[in-house]
This record gives structure tokens, sequence and C-alpha cells, in this order.
């Protein structure tokens, strides 16, 4: 007697089963036949990050022809929206999709710049939080880093990269570690309100240019940020402030358990 109430549970079971999933099928081809009625759009980033906005978006929609007002829900492309909104190259992620009113959801998410490097030819480009190249022509400059010096990083001819996964550009250029230096100054406000430029000597080597006291730091390369740092913020609390800051030319934080001053030879 147990076994078959057992057996009319499970055909209970999968009896309702059957019915959500037909119920579920029915509404989505109703909701396939609805008109589309309406296109609300989100543009979300970083505070002060501003590249795109909402009718920026609207255009690329409709104005392109990837949707059109008034034809059904079913014949809208939401993964070709998606990809033409992700090859805009100020936009990190993109999703579409409707609702059973007749509302296309679109909702965008820019990228946040973190440092500019400029050329020594003068063309330049920015690098993400997460490592991707972004032009320079874009309506609102970003306020961040700027690297200059001697530098040829080919992320200004070559469009949106992701410089973290590319093996071959990350050995041939020195955008990961300009990405790693970004990142780090970044991530300290302290650092991030002292320095606002990056300087590439001739020789590879990294020099910060602070925006008081007029030295330059040399840090080398991208590597042992944390210690390095260390090391000037302890030589800013406790050597510093018994001397000018203007005293010295230049701060070498290379060695190990020593920061290294040169004097300025002139006044």
């Amino acid at each position: 007697m147990n076994r078959w109430k057992r057996y009319l549970r499970y055909a209970g079971m999968l009896l309702a089963a059957s019915v959500i999933v037909l119920a579920l099928g029915f509404v989505e081809r109703s909701a396939d036949r609805t008109p589309l009625n309406d296109l609300r759009v989100k543009v979300s980033g970083a505070d002060g990050v501003r590249f795109i906005d909402e009718a920026a978006i609207r255009r690329e929609v409709l104005e392109q022809g990837i949707a059109v007002m008034g034809t059904t829900l079913g014949e809208v492309d939401e993964t070709r929206i998606e990809e033409r909104l992700r090859s805009i190259p100020c936009v990190a992620r993109a999703e579409a999709y409707h609702t059973m009113d007749g509302v296309l959801h679109v909702s965008v998410v820019q990228r946040t710049p973190i440092v500019r490097v400029i050329n020594a030819d003068g063309s330049g480009f920015y690098i993400d939080e997460e490592g991707w190249t972004m032009p320079t022509e874009l309506a609102h400059p970003a306020r961040v880093l700027v690297v200059t010096g001697a530098l040829d990083e080919p992320g200004a001819r070559n469009g949106v990269v992701d410089i973290l996964g590319s093996d071959s550009l990350r050995a041939r250029c020195l955008s990961d570690e300009i990405h790693r230096i970004a990142t780090f100054l970044r991530s300290e406000p302290f650092w991030e309100a002292l320095i606002d430029q990056l300087v590439v000597r001739s020789d590879g080597l990294f020099e910060l240019v602070p925006k008081v006291g007029g030295q330059r730091i040399l840090i080398g390369d991208g590597n042992d940020l944390q210690q390095r740092f260390a090391k000037l913020r302890l030589f800013y609390a406790k050597g510093m402030p018994m001397t000018d800051w203007r005293r010295y030319e230049r701060i070498d934080l290379r060695f190990a358990d020593q920061v290294v001053c040169t004097q300025r030879t002139t006044p």
C-alpha cells in the first residue's frame, strides 16, 4: 500500500512539473508576441567616470536598427545588442533582456581608467582597472595618473587590448608594470593624493613625480612595491620633518632596507 502511495506522489509531482513547464512555455510565447514599447537604459561606473550616457546607448540600440519600437520582443536580438555595446571601447560589460510588459532593459558598465600612458611620439591610451586599454579620444577625459617618458607602448595602436591576458604584449612592453604601479598607488589614498605622474627613464626604470617637494622618487621596476613604499612612508614620517623637503633632488628606493637620497647641487 505504501508503495502505491509513493507512486501516486511521484506521479503527482511529475504532473505538477509538466503543468509548470507548459505554463512557462505559454507565457514565454505570449511575451515573444508582445510589441516592444519602451527601452530603459542604465549606465553605471565609478564615481566621476562618465564616458557614455543613456542617450548614447539609446542611439546605439534604436538608431542602428538593432531594436525597433513596435516590433515583437521575439524579433529583438538581445545577444546582438550586448555584442554591439561591448564593442564600444569604454564599455566593460553589457546586458540586455526584456520583460513581459514589452520593455527592453539594457544595462551597461563603463570601464574605469586608472592610468593614462603618453608615448614619446605623443600618442597615448588609458589602461583600466582590469588591464584593458582604452582610447583617449573620449568626450570626458579622466583625471588619473599620467605616465610619460621613453615610451613606445603598442596599446595606442591596437585599440582595446587585454594587456594582462596577452603574454606576447607583456613580454615586449611596459604596460603590465605600469598597470601594477597604478593599481598600487590607487589602493593607498595617501600615495594616490601625492603622486600624479610616473616617468619612464631611457634605461627603463620608473620614477615618480610627487605634487610637493620637487624631487624624483626612483622605484626601479614594478616589483616589491609594498616594501619600497613602506620605506618611503617611514622616511617621510621620520626623516623629512628634520630637513627641508626641497633639499633632495632624488630619493632612491631600489636598495634593501635603505633609502638613498641625492642632494640638490643648485639652490
